[in-house]
């Protein structure tokens, strides 16, 4: 993080001419910002881990859909992270985004009921 929140007209310039990657300079300024966001916010938290559990009471959420249909876009949980983040300065980190990530993290169990993942999740 550190590195990338020390980014220069010259970083984003490279990234721009890098096929490997999504050429969108507000999405790569969004990623030196947020980089930046993030620093203050473990020096503030002591982690970035303690600030973003907070917002599920440090304890994963185990939802109970029975199909994919029913699964949110978006949560309370992940609009409050979202207005929280964006008023941090996060930028790029609307109430879906912060659901997606909610889910890759492990912060909500999203398995449907008769997924196998589902109950060994519900184990822990």
């Amino acid at each position: 993080m550190r590195k990338i929140a020390k980014y220069a007209k010259k970083d984003i310039n490279r990234l721009l001419k890098d096929a490997g990657i999504i050429r969108s300079r507000l999405k790569i300024a969004a990623t030196i910002e947020n980089a930046k966001r993030f620093i203050e916010v473990k020096k503030e938290f002591g982690s970035f881990d303690k600030y973003i559990w907070q917002f599920v009471g440090g304890k994963p959420i185990h939802n109970k859909y029975e199909t994919p249909a029913e699964l949110p876009a978006q949560t309370k949980e992940s609009q409050m992270m979202s207005q929280d983040l964006k008023k941090r300065g996060f930028r790029f980190v609307g109430p879906v985004i912060c659901y997606a990530f909610m889910q890759a993290v492990g912060m909500v169990n999203d398995h449907t009921t008769d997924c196998y993942r589902y109950h060994e999740i519900n184990k822990r």
